[in-house]
């Protein structure tokens, strides 16, 4: 038994030295807030409002790991002591990818980052303040996307690679993780649903709406993209939204007034012009916005889109809404089942919107699947706006979906296993 606490003792204290180092992180984070601003507007053309916003939930994200403390407290990493995890990030944050860093680093992970190519700046500036306070124990790596996944995949004292990004780049790399016998964690797209039933409280839902689906421009993985109304309240509804959209600033991302800048992925703007010729063609009306000028997308909303159209079925990474009409929930239920992603859904109104949430919601966190799961979602909002169910994602929130929203290929036992659902990066990559 004095074994046992003495090694019990000298875990919780590793735990609380790696939390010490987190806080000063987080404090060198809130000094160099106007240098992270300046590198992510250069980079990634986000507003200096959205960047500075996600340094404070960032800051005070990387605090709430005290509450982790009884879930992670003795755990040791996945693959032994030493071993590492690479963690490929996506391009769409500048603060909040220190979570997804740490996350993995506080149950003992050495961690190789790879940033996206276009974040150079705001990699080097991370670099910068991550090394006086971990060393060598976070490297950050300037290696090619392909180039960083193979050689994880073949290096002996990487344990598990996690990656953020698209699941059309993902997927191709099944068999070789196979191979390898690693385990990978993939978190990717969303095209998730926004359902707002006639007894809703419609001004909550509104503010929601707005919020949420113009934060960062649209390119958020968790951001409304098939916004379902109750036909009872559909042009009531989009008369406000429409309102709303149009007191929206669109400009300069350095300028503190602009709300909505233009898109950082030319990939993403050409998909979201196909995806509105695409939707005018089919009948849809484009009632606000629509305009594109290089790779600034005017705040845009579609009304009576339907699921066969190319906007309701890939994701949409930009100030973009496509809103339908429902009659009933069995509809819309059945609606918002019909995709491929399945990361989080947020549903407004009363009885019908509780039975609907409870018919989409898959487990509380991530499990073991025959195949990739449709119709599910890991992370269901009822009548609760996404600052608050996403509070504490990657620290105390398991999130992940189903899909190709997200998954975890490893080999258990030596067979070939697929789990999905909501995780913690933290717990997926420790024993």
């Amino acid at each position: 038994m004095k074994v046992t606490h003495a090694r019990e003792g000298r875990r919780a204290s590793a735990f609380s030295v790696r939390y010490g180092k987190l806080l000063q992180l987080a404090e060198s984070l809130r000094k160099h807030r106007d240098e992270i601003v300046a590198a992510a507007v250069h980079d990634i053309q986000f507003t200096v409002k959205d960047i500075a916003a996600e340094v404070d939930v960032s800051v005070d994200r990387l605090k709430m790991f005290a509450e982790a403390q009884p879930v992670l407290e003795g755990r040791r990493p996945l693959g032994g002591d030493g071993s590492s995890v690479a963690l490929m990030l996506s391009y769409n944050g500048s603060t909040w990818l220190n979570t997804a860093i740490t996350s993995i680093y506080m149950v003992g992970n050495r961690v190789d980052v790879k940033f996206s190519s276009k974040g150079s700046s705001l990699s080097a500036l991370t670099e910068s303040i991550y090394k006086p306070i971990f060393g060598d124990a976070i490297h950050f790596s300037r290696e090619k996307g392909k180039d960083f996944l193979e050689r994880a995949l073949k290096a002996p004292d990487v344990s598990s690679i996690v990656v953020f990004g698209s699941d059309e780049n993902v997927l191709p790399y099944e068999e070789a993780v196979r191979r390898s016998g690693k385990k990978l964690v993939f978190e990717g797209p969303g095209q998730d649903p926004f359902i707002v039933f006639e007894d809703a409280d419609l001004d909550m839902a509104m503010k929601d709406l707005v919020a949420s689906k113009f934060y960062y421009s649209g390119q958020t993985c968790v951001a409304p993209k098939r916004i379902f109304i109750h036909r009872s309240v559909y042009d009531e509804f989009l008369q406000e939204f429409q309102a709303r959209v149009r007191a929206l600033v669109v400009g300069a991302p350095e300028d503190v007034r602009t709300d909505v800048s233009p898109v950082a992925s030319t990939l993403a703007v050409n998909r979201i012009r196909e995806q509105l010729r695409d939707a005018v063609k089919r009948g849809a009306k484009i009632i606000q916005g629509g305009d594109i000028d290089g790779n600034l997308i005017q705040p845009t909303i579609v009304r009576d889109a339907t699921d066969a159209m190319l906007g309701m079925q890939q994701e949409v990474f930009g100030p973009v809404a496509f809103t339908s009409p429902f009659e009933t929930k069995d509809e819309v239920v059945a609606r918002a089942k019909n995709n491929r992603y399945g990361l989080r859904a947020a549903l407004f109104g009363g009885k019908e919107a509780k039975e609907a949430a409870d018919e989409l919601v898959g487990e509380s966190y991530c499990h073991p699947v025959p195949g990739y799961t449709f119709g599910k979602f890991g992370t269901i909002a009822l009548n609760q706006p996404r600052s608050q169910s996403w509070r504490g994602a990657l620290v105390t929130k398991a999130v992940g979906g189903y899909g190709y929203s997200g998954w975890i290929w490893e080999t258990v036992d030596g067979s070939f296993a697929i789990k999905q659902g909501p995780k913690l990066l933290s717990i997926e990559t420790s024993t």
